[in-house]
């Protein structure tokens, strides 16, 4: 029998009864969206994110559409198994190159990817670094004249930062000579970091 098929029914048995429930009894235990959706059909997560992708990056739509394409991905991103479905997917180069695209919005929206993606996740923190999404991060925090953007630039360059010490480094390299701190930063040190995400908020 088909896994899911074979959930179902066990599903069925276990919340069926012809006799009063009792009122010690714990609630029925909800089915697992994720074997409706096997059963039933209908897109994958990894199916939204490419068909959201692929809209962000058609120059057949609209930018408020994209913009909301941006919306969706961001959300489905928000699952860590979803972010580190990004590189599987062919995901973080369109993404990184938005970082640089000539549409302010379409940057800010790349920043805050990014930023949601690596959040406390490592393997995603490696993509990031290695597609070379850190001095397109740096550049915009210092050169941006739009604060939305900057801010989620910096928010980006934080989450890229902390607890992850090769993204530190190369950050640091990546900073102006005026804006570089003297010696290393402990990407363990949140204060470090923070202090050299101040300098940068602040561009001095």
């Amino acid at each position: 029998m088909d896994p899911g098929m074979n959930h179902l029914l066990k599903w069925g048995i276990e919340n069926s009864s012809t006799a009063a429930p009792s009122p010690d009894a714990p609630p029925p235990r909800p089915l697992d969206p994720a074997i409706l959706q096997a059963i039933f059909g209908g897109p994958s997560d990894a199916d939204l994110m490419k068909q959201s992708m692929a809209a962000i990056t058609s120059s057949d739509i609209t930018l408020e559409n994209k913009l909301i394409a941006f919306d969706n991905f961001e959300q489905l991103i928000e699952s860590i198994d979803n972010a580190n479905n990004l590189e599987p997917l062919g995901l973080w180069t369109p993404l990184v190159e938005l970082l640089k695209d000539e549409e302010g919005q379409l940057r800010r929206m790349a920043a805050w990817c990014v930023g949601t993606a690596v959040q406390n996740n490592e393997k995603a923190q490696e993509r990031a670094l290695v597609m070379g999404a850190i001095p397109a991060l740096v550049k915009m925090t210092v050169e941006e004249t739009d604060e939305n953007i900057r801010r989620k630039a910096l928010y980006a360059l934080s989450s890229e930062m902390r607890n992850y010490q090769p993204a530190t480094d190369t950050a640091i390299k990546a900073l102006p000579e005026r804006l570089r701190t003297k010696g290393s930063v402990d990407a363990a040190d949140m204060e470090a970091v923070d202090g050299v995400i101040t300098r940068l908020r602040e561009r001095k």
